[in-house]
């Protein structure tokens, strides 16, 4: 694969800021998030081996929405059309549902996107949120090249927002937007989702076979195990999401996540709970078991991605996103069959 030239945006004052004050807003213009020139030539190094990993085993492109009927689901008003109205479902819940229809040997991408707050930071170019993001940006736009639909989900921790499948590099811009200018969570906002709830929640209304991508930073709030083969909340979900798809788990952190700076006295504090304290980062013993606990925590996650049979990639903020993909891409075409083994206690 030859080099993607990438440069990250040239002011990386509004990610940096994040660390001390929440942020306002994105951090990256939606030109920005897969940059169209490194797309291109990405097209054409990898793209045709690339699109035998993403169009699955169906065989071809359908026009139009298809006529075969799917499950139904409850209706959302303003997002889904009042034609594909399911009534004898509504007359025997009382509730508006609809069904939808499905196109066949056309895949379904779907994408669930955490913006709770300990997404909200970043301290090189961009923060976690905006990179989770550039993540479905580049995927989808990858994809979207042979026709499939791209839906998302956006979970924070008060509800979780749908947006619809479509298919067209439009539609796309129009996710990526939607999830772009949406307000940021602020610290320490409580509701009932968490990540678990998030998965489960896909794997519930999401039902046709096809590709899911969750992106995260897969942290647990209230968690501070670090054995490996200790159980994370949102493995057992997840499994049950891996039976029936191919699952990517796009996990997003950032550089001084993994390796504390020396900055003398700093106040380390959890977005989502209130927890702080003050860690003096000079003395260098401290420093190392800081990253050692770092270390043993993305190892777990790791382990419990891996053991959920579901494909794992990490970004870094201050990593090329674009390039790190790429040659995720080129590694999963040829490891795809053995990621992919049904979790366990589950047969094919």
């Amino acid at each position: 694969m030859s080099q993607i030239a990438f440069a990250p945006p040239e002011s990386t004052a509004s990610a940096v800021s994040s660390v001390l004050h929440e942020p306002t807003g994105a951090t990256v213009p939606l030109s920005k998030l897969a940059p169209e020139a490194a797309l291109k030539r990405l097209e054409l190094t990898i793209v045709r081996r690339l699109e035998g990993f993403l169009q699955g085993d169906h065989l071809g492109i359908m026009p139009g929405p298809g006529s075969d009927t799917n499950d139904a689901r409850v209706y959302v008003p303003g997002q889904d059309d009042i034609r594909r109205m399911d009534w004898a479902v509504t007359a025997r819940t009382t509730v508006p549902h609809v069904r939808d229809t499905i196109a066949d040997r056309e895949l379904e991408v779907w994408a669930l996107m955490d913006v709770t707050p300990s997404m909200n930071w970043g301290t090189a170019g961009v923060t976690k949120r905006d990179l989770g993001i550039a993540a479905i940006a580049t995927i989808g736009f990858l994809s979207q090249k042979i026709g499939d639909r791209f839906g998302g989900l956006v979970m924070d921790p008060g509800e979780i927002t749908r947006i619809p499948a479509r298919s067209g590099r439009m539609a796309l811009y129009g996710l990526l937007r939607r999830i772009l200018t949406r307000p940021i969570v602020p610290d320490n906002t409580q509701g009932p989702m968490d990540l678990a709830a998030g998965i489960e929640h896909l794997a519930r209304t999401q039902r046709r076979r096809g590709l899911r991508i969750i992106v995260s930073d897969f942290l647990t709030t209230g968690d501070t195990e670090l054995d490996p083969n200790m159980e994370i909340a949102w493995e057992r979900p997840m499994r049950k999401l891996s039976v029936r798809n191919q699952v990517i788990c796009v996990e997003v952190v950032d550089r001084r996540e993994l390796e504390f700076p020396d900055l003398g006295e700093i106040l380390i504090r959890d977005p989502e709970t209130d927890f702080n304290r003050y860690v003096n980062t000079s003395d260098s013993a401290a420093r190392e078991r800081l990253n050692a606990a770092t270390r043993a925590q993305r190892e777990r996650i790791r382990v419990g991605i891996r053991r959920c049979g579901a494909a794992h990639i990490q970004l870094r903020t201050d990593r090329d996103w674009v390039e790190d993909i790429a040659r995720f891409v080129l590694t999963y075409r040829r490891l795809a069959s053995q990621l992919h083994t049904p979790p366990q206690g589950v047969s094919r």
